[in-house]
């Protein structure tokens, strides 16, 4: 049975009608005479899509119960015994009602397609699953329902329905997306204008990458091996050395000027040991390609020139971008150059930019894993010189006889010649040649194989000697530079493994790339087992090729340990590589043991952190609820007490011990709940341009009269905050200030700008906090000096850095002139670039964590808070 395409409406965001777009392609389909049904639509009570329906075949859906309440899904069995040839099925990424067959709609769809059936189905662009990271940083809503990745990529086609911001917003004002009571809070909050915008890139980009995918493919399967400048993607080209960092800088400036333009750096690596350039310059320039916005690639290829433009075909890149050679003059003689070279066959359709450095014309240098080598290139130069050069010498010297002596002192040069260029054996071959030519032609009797004259004998051994001591030595020379070159690299190696460690990276994934590049291999993979007879698992891999099930699968396997080995895939190693690589195999086992002991370890710490938090709930509950608890209990046992007439003052004083007590619990409450909040990172702020003014008089309700001097003026700019999170600290904070002072002494609260900034100062004059305890005073559950027991759970404070850094600003706390503690609260101006105007606090953390209390805190009084319309819960 053939199995059954899928065709996705991929949304940008919720309400631009990607289910309306469904339902107009369901009547295209019947208007042609297909067999469509609807398996399930979601039209959430919008008339335009609800008046799609009509006309169309709807199966009916199946009931469920649960926890009491009556739930429908999609029937799968009833669609299969209808076996339509197309089934519309709506939001891909709705989580099933336990009791159906599978767990995810996107699985019953699945099963749909396994059976033949074409689906035409939804899905939001929040709900992919790779995305649910950067779709909460923009929204600050976590998606709970979502669909793989792999399972979108797998349609047959995807239809991208957009629409503007600004359009959708209108949509949405005129209550064709949600009920008016909703509209109001959901375009306060998820759906910002930027909110909206910033969805709809990621649409488009991931859009944009799919049909990159399709067009890779298309070329693939049709084998299209010129270049379609369908956008521009520039391939810098690396020798490892410090210029590429300049060729990358000039690629990414080419690439801003063209929309859309990418930038792909490629190093090329001869396949003949450990590669030619320095670790630490390749990843310096790894991480400045990918700061850039790039891509880094490492390929195996002997001739650069061809593997480089082999691998910009590839990519299907527009330009390439290389450095002006370092070789000098002389140096040319060996060949033209990469540049050159790549220049000359790249093409009409590849631009090639040769960008001048610092390091022009400075001298190449022999590469390190080819300094054990001649080259090929310089081989076949001493190969030459050893058969064809005594040829030529003996015709010019038939012209001009110089004598015996002279003669062989030039042969002997040849052979001179031949050994520096080719090594040992074309230096023989000279000599041999050398020798069989001068007893030939130049040796009494001539044009015979003997010797007449003695001397010329010893002149002829005296030849051959030193023909091959030279070429012995010269051959004894590259062994030796072969071998400080080998050593060389792989003291480089060890002492960036050693940097590494002193470092203390614990990137498994880097490392293991770090191998592959290395040894020029396709794959590296570390495997590990508990025990010899368990299966080996991949703990880390990088590269491409077949997963490994046993290291023996590799071409080369290392072993680290009884139960764990590197495994390496794409050619076999040389001996004098494993020792090398021995030591990358112990850093990956370190690197590992590292990461989990620093998983481990996190996990120990926030189980830490939990029970001491735990510990001192348990201890404020145990004492600070307890005691208006009781207070309230007796209140209410007295008034209840029919043995005692209670005056009606003696009324009025129980009813408002027991009014203040309720009111201490309610408080308290409201700052365990508020610190909970801000542990678990749910405080999602609505941030809008008020006047300080509006804000902090009502903060003002839980201090006595007269307690509190206010002096804002009226001229500061407006503040982007969120009312109710400001009130609720500034609250806590004036009250703590409260506490703290003397009776005759009021706390003075003023407000001023400073730049892009407005900062808010609570001045007390009573007794300070030293400079060590500073931070402290912002921990839960502190309390500095000797605050009494009941006075609070000590989260005040805590409570109010953590919601003026969840509004971008700070709170910190500075010595009063003449004594006293001021709170500095700084607060981000209206129309100020959060990631520009933020002015950390002294000893500030990351923002979003709870802060630290000078006393009990305040007990706050409820204040406004807004609950973000979850776009989960709505319709899409």
């Amino acid at each position: 049975m053939r199995r059954g395409k899928l065709r996705i409406y991929l949304g940008a965001a919720p309400g631009v009608g990607k289910t309306y777009a469904m339902l107009s392609e369901a009547h295209r389909r019947v208007e042609r005479g297909a067999d469509c049904v609807v398996a399930v639509v979601e039209h959430h009570g919008r008339p335009r899509t609800e008046v799609m329906l009509s006309g169309l075949e709807q199966v009916e859906r199946r009931r469920l119960e649960h926890r009491g309440s009556a739930f429908t899904e999609m029937d799968v069995d009833a669609v299969l015994r209808r076996a339509p040839a197309v089934a519309l099925v709506d939001e891909l990424a709705h989580t099933n009602v336990p009791g159906s067959r599978h767990a995810k709609r996107w699985q019953d769809v699945e099963e749909l397609l396994a059976a033949g059936v074409d689906v035409v189905s939804t899905v939001n662009i929040q709900h992919l699953e790779s995305l649910g990271d950067v779709v909460e940083s923009i929204t600050g809503v976590r998606q709970r329902e979502t669909v793989p990745d792999e399972v979108v990529r797998r349609a047959d086609q995807i239809e991208l329905v957009d629409m503007s911001p600004e359009a959708l917003r209108r949509r949405m004002a005129h209550g064709n997306v949600y009920t008016p009571d909703k509209v109001d809070a959901a375009l306060s909050n998820y759906f910002r204008p930027g909110n909206l915008t910033a969805l709809r890139e990621l649409a488009l980009l991931w859009v944009a990458d799919r049909v990159d995918e399709y067009l890779q493919r298309y070329r693939s399967e049709h084998q299209v091996s010129r270049i379609w400048g369908s956008r521009e993607r520039i391939v810098v080209g690396l020798t490892g050395g410090p210029e590429g960092r300049t060729l990358i800088r000039r690629a990414a400036r080419l690439a801003e000027k063209g929309a859309g333009g990418e930038v792909t750096a490629v190093y090329v690596a001869r396949s003949d040991g450990l590669t030619a350039a320095s670790p630490k310059e390749l990843a310096l320039q790894r991480t400045l390609v990918e700061d850039l916005g790039g891509t880094f690639h490492h390929v195996i290829g002997d001739d650069v020139p061809a593997a480089l433009l082999d691998f910009a075909r590839g990519v299907n890149a527009t330009q390439i971008v290389l450095g002006s050679s370092r070789r000098k003059t002389w140096q040319y003689v060996f060949g033209p150059g990469v540049g050159a070279t790549v220049a000359r066959d790249c093409g009409p359709d590849l631009d090639v930019h040769i960008v001048t450095h610092g390091q022009v014309a400075k001298g190449r240098g022999l590469p390190v894993a080819r300094g054990a080598r001649l080259g090929r290139v310089r081989i076949v130069w001493g190969w030459a010189m050893a058969v064809l050069g005594p040829a030529v010498l003996t015709l010019l010297l038939d012209a001009v006889h110089l004598g015996l002596a002279n003669d062989m002192l030039l042969f002997l040069g040849l052979t001179v010649a031949a050994a520096l260029l080719g090594g040992l054996l074309p230096a023989l071959a000279s000599a041999a040649v050398g020798t069989f030519l001068l007893n030939y032609y130049y040796s009494p009797p001539l044009h015979r194989l003997t010797i007449a004259d003695p001397k010329n004998i010893v002149a002829l051994a005296i030849f051959v000697g030193v023909a091959v001591s030279v070429a012995s030595v010269v051959d004894l020379a590259a062994r030796r530079t072969h071998q400080a070159a080998r050593l060389r690299a792989e003291a480089e190696i060890l002492s960036f493994l050693a940097g590494s460690v002193l470092r203390g990276e614990t990137s498994l994934e880097a490392l293991l790339e770090r191998v592959r590049e290395t040894f020029g291999m396709e794959s590296v993979a570390l495997l590990e087992r508990h025990s010899e007879v368990d299966p080996w698992t991949c703990a880390g891999r990088v590269g491409t090729g077949a997963p490994l099930d046993r290291p023996e699968d590799a071409d080369v396997d290392m072993p680290v340990g009884d139960h764990m080995a590197l495994a390496l895939t794409g050619r076999v190693l040389p001996a004098s590589d494993r020792r090398v690589l021995a030591a990358f195999a112990a850093q990956a086992a370190v690197v590992l043991d590292r990461r989990r002991l620093q998983e481990e370890a996190d996990r120990a710490r926030t189980l830490a952190e939990g029970n001491r938090i735990r510990t001192a709930l348990l201890a404020a509950v145990s004492h600070d609820l307890r005691t208006p608890l009781a207070a309230i209990k007796a209140a209410v046992s007295s008034l209840r007490s029919e043995d005692v007439e209670w005056s009606e003052e003696d009324r009025a004083e129980l009813l408002e011990g027991i009014e203040a007590g309720a009111d201490r619990l309610d408080h308290l409450v409201g700052n365990l709940l508020d610190m909970s909040r801000l542990q678990t990172g749910t405080v999602t702020p609505l941030i809008r341009e008020i006047d300080l003014d509006e804000v902090v008089p009502m903060a003002l309700g839980g201090v006595p009269e007269d307690s509190v001097e206010l002096d804002i003026p009226e001229t500061l700019p407006m503040v982007a905050v969120d009312a109710g999170l400001l009130e609720r600290a500034m609250a806590n904070i004036v009250e703590n200030a409260v506490k703290y002072s003397p009776p005759d002494a009021p706390v003075l609260v003023s407000a001023s700008a400073i730049a892009d900034r407005v900062e808010v100062r609570v001045v007390d004059p009573g007794p300070g906090v030293p400079d060590e305890a500073k931070e402290r005073i912002f921990e839960p559950f502190q309390r500095h000096g000797d605050a009494p027991r009941g006075s609070g759970v000590g989260l005040g404070l805590a409570v109010a850095r953590g919601f003026a850094e969840a509004m971008h600003g700070t709170l910190a706390a500075e010595d009063t002139p003449g004594g006293g503690l001021t709170m500095v609260l700084s607060l981000r101006a209206a129309g100020a670039d959060p990631a520009t105007s933020a002015a950390p606090a002294a000893g500030a953390d990351a923002a979003h964590r709870p802060g630290r209390e000078h006393s009990s805190g305040r007990e706050q009084s409820p204040a406004r808070e807004h609950s973000p319309v979850h776009p989960e819960r709505q319709a899409s």
